[in-house]
């Protein structure tokens, strides 16, 4: 039904393969206000625009700290915000002991990689204990570490592995 319809009196009726939604006020006299495809029992067809239009916003919210605590978590960046939010939205658990671990954690690392790695993990929807430190040491230990000296990185002309050029007329 269109939204400017609740509490009013409609009446329906199958026509076709259609379902014709008529609307009885007494200036006019009844009038076609909606048009569907029959489906079947279980299967809804919904349509979007029978409902009110969402007010501006609602799904931007940033969350607003209501303790100490929370405002430290919060204050470690956007991927703080970005993870509680999804966080809530997906009914993680324990979620104030995770936010404690990430002040923590950002105390120790540095608020900036645990801000990356609360991001990277809001994103992935990972939210179990112990995932923001399994994030923090992957990202720690996959970084490339330069020593002095090394030898530049050689092209593949100069590789010993053997080439592809056996497999070169293969499918055809």
């Amino acid at each position: 039904m269109p939204s400017k319809l609740v509490d009013e009196r409609v009446f329906t009726r199958a026509e076709g393969s259609e379902l014709v939604v008529v609307h009885a006020d007494g200036a006019e006299g009844p009038r076609e206000v909606a048009r569907h495809e029959l489906t079947t029992p279980g299967k809804p067809r919904i349509a979007d625009s029978h409902y009110p239009p969402r007010p501006a916003g609602a799904l931007k919210r940033r969350p607003r700290a209501q303790s100490v605590e929370e405002a430290e978590f919060l204050e470690i960046g956007q991927g703080a915000a970005e993870w509680l939010t999804t966080a809530a939205a997906l009914g993680a658990s324990r979620v104030r002991r995770k936010m404690a671990e990430a002040v923590d954690l950002a105390k120790l690392h540095g608020a900036e990689a645990v801000d990356e790695a609360l991001r990277a993990a809001g994103g992935a929807e990972r939210f179990a204990d112990g995932d923001l430190v399994s994030i923090l040491s992957h990202r720690r230990l996959a970084e490339v570490i330069e020593f002095p000296g090394r030898a530049p990185e050689r092209s593949e002309h100069a590789s010993m592995q053997r080439s592809t050029a056996a497999w070169e007329g293969f499918g055809r």
